[in-house]
């Protein structure tokens, strides 16, 4: 009885020379296989049988010999009847008539990525990115906005001009101060609160301008209408301080007894106290300023060396409310207010803040916060505002105090000609000419 699978003979069991004369050892077929190398495999002496299932097709193999050892070659597929003479010897065997490789062979290439097409893909997420998250951004930071000053109270108002004109007011507010952090700021403890500088910005086509209200100019107090009562107080000619309008009713009376000394329309209000000037300054790492020649005021902290240097919250604050260390007083003040401001837009409105969203975030926390702005001020006209400031502080404007004629009472009394010459090429959004000499 044949022990041997079926279609073996004792001439392809393993001797090198087959009757056939093959291509490779122990080849039944005149055509060459296709390339393999054969796993390792125990030799056997003459005349050794194959393993088990030899030469038997894969399929009948799984069905007549599970369990039993299968012979891969190196594309990892069944080793095929062909081409086996019991020995590893490394060789290549041929066969399959050209077929073109046995089963497992990768006959086909990779194909090459589309690059523009990612280009393209990526090029239109991070569009999207972009736009989902300064929309996010915007109303984040729109909600953050403080409108509690409603310019609709404000009664007998001049006609608009051209151009915008902001009205920005820093309080002596100690909202949400502790008792540490006034008596590191030198504010004291005051209640309620006052006007501590007060601008008119004009942002025009011409050059933007930037004017300083002393707080003791002297001033009419009109006739207006109570923010929160709704009451008619009727005007009796009586002269005051101009911060002492702000005093007396808030913001609305302030920007009524504005309009009514002067006839120039206030578009916006803009607000800020103590605690939030600090925190902003802070937010941008300080601002860098020069300053001319040194002083020092006890009552509000300052203690300065002639030079540039960069100011923390802390000394910026003292800096702007610095008044009683120089002759000039209230008017040195302002000056030096606008001097600071400007320089604190210009860093507010850099690139390194604006798009790094480690300081933008933090800049736009700690000022939206702190900010007062009327009912309808938008992020749009709040950035428009710095960046006219930025532009003032860049030589791109005029900067100036309202034109003094004298004192009366130890308050400062404006010129009248030289206010109304003013307020004509403001309106007229022509450049200014009027000085504050």
């Amino acid at each position: 009885m044949n022990d041997w699978p079926e279609g073996w003979s004792g001439d392809n069991r393993g001797g090198r020379g087959s009757a056939g004369g093959g291509h490779g050892y122990g080849s039944a077929s005149a055509q060459p296989e296709g390339a393999r190398v054969m796993r390792q495999v125990q030799r056997g002496g003459a005349g050794a049988p194959p393993p088990p299932g030899y030469g038997v097709p894969p399929q009948q193999q799984q069905q007549s010999y599970q369990g039993q050892p299968q012979y891969l070659d190196q594309g990892g597929g069944p080793q095929s009847q062909q081409g086996y003479d019991g020995y590893n010897t490394g060789q290549v065997y041929g066969g399959g008539g050209g077929q073109g490789g046995g089963v497992g062979h990768a006959g086909s290439t990779r194909p090459a990525p589309n690059w523009r097409k990612r280009i393209k893909w990526g090029a239109i997420t991070l569009a999207g990115v972009l736009i989902v998250t300064t929309v996010g951004t915007y109303f984040w930071a729109d909600g953050k906005l403080r409108r509690e000053v409603d310019l609709s109270k404000v009664i007998d108002r001049p006609s608009g001009g051209d151009g915008t004109n902001y009205l920005i007011v820093g309080s002596d507010s100690r909202e949400g101060m502790s008792a540490e952090e006034k008596k590191k700021l030198h504010t004291g403890s005051a209640e309620g609160k006052r006007t501590d500088s007060m601008m008119i910005l004009h942002v025009g086509g011409n050059g933007d301008t930037l004017i300083s209200l002393p707080r003791d100019s002297d001033v009419e107090l009109p006739s207006f209408v109570g923010s929160e009562s709704g009451k008619t107080f009727q005007g009796t000619g009586k002269r005051i301080k101009l911060n002492a309008a702000y005093a007396t009713d808030g913001p609305e009376l302030l920007v009524r007894t504005v309009e009514f000394n002067t006839g120039l329309r206030i578009d916006h209000y803009v607000e800020i106290g103590f605690a939030g000037f600090a925190n902003i300054v802070d937010a941008v790492g300080g601002v860098e300023i020069t300053i001319d020649k040194a002083f020092k005021d006890k009552y509000s902290g300052a203690d300065f060396q002639a030079g540039k240097q960069k100011l923390n919250g802390e000394e910026a604050l003292a800096f702007v409310r610095t008044r009683h260390a120089f002759a000039a007083s209230d008017l040195q003040r302002t000056k030096n207010q606008q001097k600071f401001l400007a320089a604190l837009a210009h860093e507010v409105a850099t690139p390194g803040t604006v798009l790094n969203p480690f300081a933008l975030y933090p800049t736009l926390g700690a000022g939206l916060d702190s900010l007062i702005v009327d009912k309808d001020m938008s992020l749009w006209d709040l950035g428009s505002m710095f960046f006219a400031m930025k532009g003032v502080n860049g030589g791109d404007g005029t900067s100036m105090n309202m034109p003094i004629s004298g004192s009366s009472g130890g308050n400062l009394v404006w010129d009248k000609t030289k206010v109304k010459q003013l307020v004509k090429e403001l309106n007229n959004d022509q450049k200014v000419t009027v000085t504050s000499d």
